[in-house]
């Protein structure tokens, strides 16, 4: 799963949100546009290959009104699934908001 694969399935809206965070997503005014456009602009900042659940990972990126935003994406068939998306806590990530704090 490469970064630009997972723009472009953004782009054609073969993505869905997991069912189990779309919740949380809203009481964290997290719009599904948002994402999209954080993603669309973004970087893999972690990558997972080998998680139980599927190849997963993190991006990073930045939703139109500069709000930073980590986005977990994992693949499901021919879709890209959005596991959770959160803005970094600044006590977990260091200014970058690449690198988890130690």
């Amino acid at each position: 799963m490469t970064l630009e694969e997972i723009k472009q399935k953004v782009r054609e809206g073969k993505y869905y949100i997991s069912f189990t965070h779309t919740e949380k997503l809203r009481r964290r005014k997290i719009s599904a546009k948002e994402i999209e456009e954080a993603i669309s602009k973004g970087e893999i900042i972690e990558d997972y290959p080998h998680d139980p659940r599927g190849t997963s990972c993190l991006i990073l990126g930045f939703t139109p009104k500069g709000m930073p935003l980590h986005i977990v994406c994992g693949k499901a068939g021919e879709e890209i699934i959005i596991i959770t998306a959160y803005e970094p806590d600044p006590d977990e990530w260091e200014e970058d908001l690449r690198t988890r704090r130690k």
